[in-house]
């Protein structure tokens, strides 16, 4: 609930302060201390300097407004403004007054990390670019690419993700572009495609058709250009297609079109350009690359086998394949050769390919042991036969069937991985299909009624349209509701299974479903702004990211590849020289064999099945099917560290306030102390607490509304001298009187006295699980404010679910220690801290961490994120539709207390997976190479023949994908659908 008001906020700000975001408006404050004379004050004019900071862990206006306050607080500020969505703050101040490192200071003791930006242009001296890369087959492939990447200047960060096959790479762009990038991961031998940029947030691609000459493609261009918001353009003249970057304040593909198409007199056309399908399209080229290849290679590799293993076995067809062509040469095996020829060079030259350019960047991967090992066994067949054809005594033995059966096998095997890995990202796939195809825009007159719909490409929409969200239709941008009720369906965004009422001013997401009446919205989040693209981008970066446990495999595969090639010539040595000096029975031996053969054929079993890709997909393919599930259940887990710890959670410290609560507030009793008319008492009241942001400011002004019911939006009086007292209360000047809310600390702090009977409302408020607030005007104390904060419904059955997990809960609020105590007692709670500052919250955290506790901290992203960040996983809850919350690991959409039990069953589910993964990647190998070295050949004459072992090779692949795609049907504890069942799902 505390989510939605918050993204309301967020959304609605509408004001616009030079190039950066929304902000909210607050009174004027001092520029100067108290003090200063005019004299001096005209002296400072113009000595003003300007800093930018770079603030990170804000999440919405909110965030914004209490840093900015902050600021505004100190002498010799002369304006602020705090861009949240570039996570920046520009500051102009005195410096006679003030100093860049105060200020700092300041943001950080709002609970912000603060840096100082030298360069204003220095903050986009980093661009994020992200790069399918496709070719890699194991994880000696991505390291091969990863360490390519980071060696290249000007590159910060680099991630290359085996199981998305692609790169996010952090880079600097005034030392290197984005296609020098792709270029690099071309030269390690793997095709590189641009999915990406930092660049990419508000760009389009149009086709323009009746283009004939350069001259009306310039005509185009100038005209664009000419537009106000035009950023960038370029162009690509043989596909007619025009690149725009630009700002959605100021325009939008509309503009464009219609440009476009009044320029040449109506014989251009434009549209958007149809795109490719990006890295589904590719998927798919992929697997009906391998199923070719598959086919194909049947084609020669059935009659390989049936002549070399069934057609033996055929008194006539013996005959005729034992025919002999020249000398010793029999029919049978120039077929052999001619059939299995294609299939090693040609159906199998990705594996040469793939071979040659791991090898020529120091690197081996899957590919070197596949090539090494058909080639011996092709290569051997090879010299086998030609000594027969050149000898009329030696009989050959070949091992044809051995390289086509081998080759057939993996690509069986690649096919089905593939195909199983498609299905791990079927979670991001389901998320872009959310958004509609087409929306309906209307048309409004001066004053406001519809003078004209027309239906356009939902990705023609711009910032501040008017759309019209029909019953059953999908909505199709983020914005609010500015006519029309209705109920919509979030499910699919944030998980919340109930359908949400809407009505004049709530927010709604894009990609939702509006289930029964007409709404009209006004847009406010136009494509990669809105919330769905940012959900997807959060669970793409999610799958990018690898967990710890993934350095143990990249350990593993460095070494992998060698020493496999060290035991497979190892063990045809032995036996090579077993068999030549005696050292086993000559009946070891088959009939259709001698000792070199045996021996060869032990080497390559060991070869080819030896499996590098089991270990690398073990992780990364449970975190992507774990996220994608996550996501669709609204619990947003960012990336395989986040997994990773929240798996381990032995404590976790949860928020009071709109976390146990509600985090609604009202006030329930007010007591006056003085003899006041109720309504000029809440006037004077509510003036003051206007300009707080804390939630229990906020029920105050709200009940104060309802002495004012004749207006729909009071204007209170003027607050002069206002100053927030972080965790005490407000202080300012109303209608020269000077007006003091808060706790009784605050009072004492200023030296108001507290009557007994404001002592016993106190008592009396904080024995009903209620907060009292005290009231004093011009320094004499007139009332007692009740508010409460009902619990949420679910909040002791959750709890009690903890304790079950062996989980230890810890209460920690700014609220006074009776509230605190009393709903912590509700609630079942042990440990409590109260009347705790954002600070105190993470050195709780802090103090925890170092007693050995695994510490999960879950508050609303706000007022916690200092303790959010200093918990091992910090859970955001209830931000609605703002999800770019930078201080949590885990977002959880709802405002739902269970999907905290909800996160960490799925990531102890999702890591009990990795864990069976690498016992399978690791038993697999660890049993297999030495069966395939023969170990077992001496007691029980069990021999596998190297296509058997290619075949487990390429199955031990497979069965890791589908163990983690088992994580797919993910269904969260039972005692949670229990809890829906009876009723007390909280909305």
């Amino acid at each position: 609930m505390a989510g939605r008001f918050l993204s309301l906020a967020c959304i609605r700000s509408e004001n616009v302060h030079g190039d950066l975001s929304p902000r909210p408006h607050y009174p004027s404050m001092p520029k100067y201390p108290k003090g200063v004379s005019a004299d001096e004050e005209k002296i400072i004019e113009g000595s003003e300097a300007k800093a930018v900071f770079s603030v990170i862990g804000m999440t919405c206006s909110a965030c914004a407004g209490s840093v900015e306050k902050a600021v505004k607080r100190l002498p010799g500020i002369k304006e602020a403004v705090v861009d949240v969505l570039n996570n920046r703050a520009q500051v102009l101040f005195y410096p006679s007054f003030v100093g860049e490192e105060l200020i700092r200071e300041t943001i950080e003791d709002v609970g912000f990390q603060a840096t100082l930006v030298e360069d204003e242009m220095a903050e986009k001296s980093t661009q994020v670019c992200r790069i399918q890369i496709n070719g890699m087959t194991c994880t000696s492939c991505s390291m091969t690419v990863e360490s390519a990447l980071q060696a290249v200047p000007g590159v910060l960060k680099a991630q290359v993700a085996l199981a998305t096959e692609e790169a996010e790479i952090h880079y600097d762009p005034k030392v290197l572009s984005s296609n020098q990038l792709c270029q690099t991961i071309e030269d390690t031998g793997f095709e590189a495609t641009l999915i990406s940029t930092g660049e990419d947030k508000s760009k389009i691609m149009l086709k323009v058709e009746g283009i004939r000459t350069d001259n009306s493609m310039r005509i185009i261009e100038n005209s664009l250009q000419a537009l106000p918001g035009v950023q960038d353009i370029n162009i690509d003249p043989e596909l007619k297609k025009f690149s725009l970057s630009y700002k959605p304040d100021l325009t939008g593909p509309r503009n464009f079109i219609q440009v476009i198409e009044s320029t040449g007199s109506g014989r251009f056309k434009a549209m958007i350009f149809p795109e490719g399908g990006g890295r589904e399209s590719s998927r798919k080229e992929e697997i009906r690359q391998y199923y070719r290849s598959f086919l194909w290679s049947l084609v020669f590799t059935i009659p390989v086998f049936l002549t070399s293993m069934v057609f033996m076995y055929v008194p006539g067809l013996k005959h005729g394949l034992d025919t002999k062509v020249i000398n010793m040469l029999t029919v049978g095996e120039v077929l052999r050769w001619v059939l299995s020829t294609p299939v090693q060079f040609i159906i199998g030259r990705r594996f040469y390919t793939g071979s040659y350019k791991a090898l020529r960047h120091g690197s081996a991967n899957m590919d070197v042991l596949i090539a090494l090992g058909t080639n011996a066994a092709y290569f051997y067949s090879v010299y086998s036969v030609l000594r027969a054809a050149t000898s009329p005594h030696f009989k050959s033995t070949d091992f044809f069937e051995t390289s086509a059966m081998l080759i057939s096998f993996i690509l069986l095997g690649k096919y089905l991985e593939v195909l199983a890995k498609g299905k791990t990202s079927e979670a991001i796939a389901k998320l872009m299909d959310l958004a509609p195809e087409t929306a309906i825009l209307l048309t409004l007159d001066n004053e406001g009624n519809v003078i004209h719909e027309e239906e356009i490409d939902s990705r023609l929409i711009q910032k501040n349209d008017i759309i019209k969200i029909i019953p059953g239709a999908k909505v199709a941008s983020d914005g609010f509701v500015i006519w029309g009720q209705s109920h919509v369906n979030e499910s699919m965004i944030t998980g919340e299974s109930r359908p949400v009422a809407k009505r004049k001013g709530d927010a709604v997401i894009g990609g939702t479903v509006n289930e029964n009446g007409v709404l009209h919205i006004k847009a406010t989040r136009i494509g990669s702004e809105g919330a769905l693209s940012q959900i997807v981008r959060l669970v793409e970066s999610a799958q990018m990211a690898k967990a710890p446990v993934q350095k143990f495999a990249d350990r593993i595969s460095k070494l992998f590849v060698p020493l496999v090639i060290f035991f497979s010539f190892t063990t045809w040595l032995a036996w090579f020289l077993a068999g030549k000096f005696g050292g086993y029975p000559k009946s070891w031996i088959p009939s259709s064999m001698d000792s070199f053969q045996l021996a060869l054929q032990f080497g390559i079993s060991v070869m080819v099945i030896a499996c590098p890709c089991a270990l690398g997909l073990a992780t990364p393919t449970a975190v992507m099917v774990g996220t994608g599930v996550g996501a669709s259940q609204g619990v947003l887990i960012k990336g395989g560290q986040a997994l990773e710890s929240a798996h381990k959670v032995n404590c976790i410290v949860f928020d009071k306030t709109g976390t146990l609560t509600v985090g609604k507030p009202v006030v329930v009793s007010t007591k006056l102390l003085k003899n006041l008319v109720l309504r000029e008492f809440y006037e004077l009241v509510a003036a003051a607490e206007v300009n707080s942001e804390h939630p229990l400011a906020k029920a105050i002004v709200e009940y104060a509304k309802k002495f004012r019911e004749d207006e729909e939006n009071p204007a209170w009086p003027e607050a002069q001298v206002f100053e927030s007292i972080t965790g005490h209360g407000v202080k300012a000047v109303v209608r020269n009187k000077e007006i003091v809310v808060g706790n009784k600390s605050l009072m004492l702090r200023e030296n108001i006295l507290i009557p007994i009977e404001a002592v016993e409302s106190l008592e009396e408020a904080e024995g009903l699980a209620q907060t009292g607030i005290l009231v004093a005007i011009g320094g004499e104390m007139v009332g007692v404010l009740a508010i409460s904060d009902p619990l949420k419904p679910s909040a002791w059955e959750v709890i009690s679910t903890l304790k079950s997990m062996n989980v230890k809960s810890i209460m920690v609020t700014g609220d006074n220690w009776g509230t605190a105590n009393s709903i912590a007692k509700e609630v079942r709670i042990d440990s409590v801290i109260a009347e705790a500052k954002p600070e105190h919250k993470a050195e709780k955290v802090e103090e925890l961490q170092a007693s050995g506790y695994v510490v999960a901290m879950v508050g609303d992203g706000i007022n916690d994120s200092p303790a959010l960040v200093a918990a091992d996983v910090g859970m955001a809850i209830g931000a609605g539709t703002d999800i770019a919350i930078e201080a949590a690991d885990i977002v959880l959409m709802r405002s739902n207390l269970e999907d905290v039990i909800t996160a960490i069953d799925l990531s102890r589910k999702t890591f009990s997976r990795i864990r069976l993964n690498y016992i399978w990647a690791l038993g697999y190998n660890l049993l297999g190479i030495p069966i395939a070295a023969g170990a077992l050949y001496p007691f029980t004459g069990f021999r596998l023949p190297p296509w058997i072992a290619g075949a487990a090779m390429a199955a031990s692949s497979v069965s890791v994908v589908c163990c983690s795609l088992l994580l797919k049907n993910y269904r969260r504890p039972n005692r949670l659908d229990n809890l829906e069942i009876r009723g007390i799902t909280v909305e």
